[in-house]
């Protein structure tokens, strides 16, 4: 069969979705329907709909929108029946019943932003970063009657770099994905629509990926400073990690703090005063960061053998929290009801933080 004789539906809704849809579009298969999430409400009365980013993508190419809320609706499924479609490729969807996946006659392939079996679920791309994994990549496999359990097609691997946050990964699987994407529909065609696949492996080593909610970005600084400066970059941009800057005087108000990009000292909290031979630290845009400065210790007679989690001070212009066992950078935050600035910024306007605790 030649590729364009191969009906295919695409389902998918975010961004991450459009990179493997345009690839798709883009060298030429048949793309007859594209199926996505119901326009989102938004704005302070929900009186403005937003279009997904795959249906503003179909509709600028002429491709034909479905937007079923419900997956069973007998009206939804007799339209996707109407498009006689051999495949279905799915990224970044919702779960899809039998009645859904079965229909065409190649079956259905999900791409899936993980090494599985390793990170099913929903955020498989912030809880690698956020468990400080060296190494993640993409996945094709037939879906089945459970989330992310269907024999597995195919497997791009994918090196995560040590100051990557989630938005470069995310952008680098995004188009890893998209090749894998077209390899696969490639691999079903060259198949006759036959493309070998393996059963996954079950282990109790691998790691969950569930949804991510404001409670779970909250950063606990009784952690190490490896696994908060994980926590941070797994959640940099979006959602944003955040803490609450607690002043001492308990009769106070806290105030909630996102933090977006911290820095490894290797000093401990017990090693005395933090002082940098490096130039002032530039905030820089971007996923990727610079190398942190490179710090000395310097002890003094007065310096406590211990130090509260959470404790700030400051430091030639430079902003650092206690963890459990060392000092750890705040090099970019937000504090509540401003924009997102540099942490020397901060400072400007932020006297005495001795004064006040990160919890």
């Amino acid at each position: 069969m030649e590729k364009k004789n191969l009906r295919i539906v695409f389902m998918g809704t975010p961004e991450f979705a459009v990179g493997s849809l345009q690839r798709l579009v883009e060298n030429n298969y048949n793309v007859v329907a594209v199926v996505t999430q119901p326009d989102k409400p938004v704005g302070r009365h929900a009186s403005v709909l937003r279009p997904s980013p795959v249906k503003e993508y179909a509709l600028a190419h002429g491709l034909p929108v479905l937007q079923p809320l419900k997956m069973k609706d007998e009206q939804f499924l007799e339209q996707l029946r109407s498009y006689n479609a051999d495949l279905q490729v799915v990224v970044a969807f919702r779960m899809l019943p039998e009645v859904v996946w079965a229909m065409p006659r190649f079956g259905t392939f999900n791409v899936h932003a993980a090494l599985l079996p390793d990170y099913r679920g929903a955020a498989p791309i912030n809880w690698a970063v956020i468990n400080g994994e060296t190494l993640t990549g993409v996945t094709t496999f037939f879906l089945d009657h459970d989330i992310d359990t269907g024999r597995i097609i195919a497997q791009r691997q994918f090196p995560i770099p040590d100051d990557a946050d989630v938005e470069y990964v995310y952008d680098a699987l995004m188009q890893l994905g998209a090749q894998l994407c077209t390899d696969t529909v490639d691999l079903v065609l060259s198949t006759d629509g036959n493309a070998p696949s393996q059963p996954q492996q079950d282990s109790d080593a691998h790691h969950a990926a569930p949804k991510i909610f404001k409670e779970t970005c909250a950063i606990d600084f009784s952690l190490t400073a490896k696994r908060i400066y994980d926590f941070v970059r797994g959640l940099s941009p979006a959602p944003g990690a955040w803490c609450l800057l607690t002043p001492r005087d308990a009769n106070a108000p806290a105030q909630v703090l996102k933090i977006y990009k911290t820095a490894k000292t290797g000093e401990s909290v017990a090693g005395g005063a933090l002082v940098s031979s490096a130039p002032d630290h530039k905030a820089a845009g971007g996923a990727l960061v610079s190398s942190a400065p490179d710090y000395k210790a310097v002890k003094t007679d007065d310096q406590p053998t211990g130090v509260e989690v959470g404790t700030l001070k400051a430091e030639n212009r430079r902003l650092f929290v206690a963890t459990v066992d060392e000092w750890l950078e705040i090099v970019e935050l937000q504090p509540a009801g401003k924009k997102r600035m540099a942490a020397r910024d901060y400072l400007n306007g932020f006297q005495h933080p001795e004064d006040f605790l990160l919890k």
